[in-house]
């Protein structure tokens, strides 16, 4: 059997998407069931804590969250903007690429004009995944922001935690997407570049979401000397109800002597 260059795509790049979709599929369950060892779980901890610092302020004081909130949903929107501008220039690139152009005569690999289409709309599908998921990274975030605005109330901690949370997953979603657009564009210079991109892209990941740190205790001290002020002011009303019984159950006989 001769040996073909076309055949080098049909080996390498699924070898490339399947190293990148194990690493992802395996880094998915380590949060599920070890969180504190990712770095996700990590950022995921702190925002946490943010929100139940942020929470011991007033409403009207809490401009800072607000500022905080608007600069992440300001990154999401650009993030978002970019992507859908990328999918725009990849599809105009599709539409003007022929099979007689430099970049077709310099790689090894399938040059096909089929193939050409497979990898664009390959990218196509991840740049818009991409938008996809900012976009509902900025939908989330301006949820917690109305959620931090509510005056007089009872502010719903779990409820700006998990929007946090989400809109924070989101991000990370919108981010692995264009890594995997990023890889897949590399393929448009041949199988080769791809493949190497894969398992560079792989390594880097993996040393930036292992989370070596233990997890601080943001609320520590200051949250059991607040729990204790709690249980004391509750425990007064009550120390005075059995006082004042005490001292009724202690005038009764002497009101029957007299």
């Amino acid at each position: 059997m001769e040996w073909n260059k076309e055949y080098l795509d049909l080996i390498l790049v699924p070898s490339g998407l399947l190293i990148m979709f194990g690493y992802h599929l395996f880094l998915l369950y380590r949060y599920l069931t070890n969180y504190k060892s990712t770095s996700i779980g990590y950022e995921n901890h702190t925002k946490k804590a943010w929100v139940k610092g942020m929470l011991q302020i007033d409403a009207e004081n809490r401009g800072p969250a607000f500022t905080v909130i608007s600069s992440t949903v300001s990154a999401a929107t650009f993030m978002a903007s970019t992507a859908l501008a990328l999918t725009s220039l990849i599809g105009a690139w599709m539409g003007g690429t022929s099979s007689d152009s430099l970049v077709t005569r310099i790689i090894y690999g399938d040059t096909r004009t089929s193939m050409a289409s497979i990898k664009y709309i390959s990218i196509l599908f991840f740049f818009l995944i991409a938008f996809a998921s900012f976009i509902q990274c900025s939908r989330c975030y301006v949820h917690a922001n109305f959620l931090l605005s509510i005056p007089k109330a009872q502010d719903p901690e779990d409820l700006i935690a998990e929007a946090l949370v989400h809109g924070s997953n989101f991000w990370h979603v919108g981010l692995r997407a264009i890594y995997f657009a990023v890889t897949l564009l590399l393929w448009v210079f041949g199988p080769i570049p791809m493949f190497v991109s894969s398992v560079s892209t792989v390594m880097i990941l993996h040393t930036l979401d292992v989370n070596k740190k233990p997890f601080h205790d943001f609320h520590g001290p200051t949250e059991k000397m607040l729990k204790k002020v709690r249980e004391e002011i509750r425990a007064a009303p009550r120390a005075n109800i059995q006082l004042g019984r005490s001292q009724g159950s202690e005038s009764e006989p002497l009101q029957q002597q007299q």
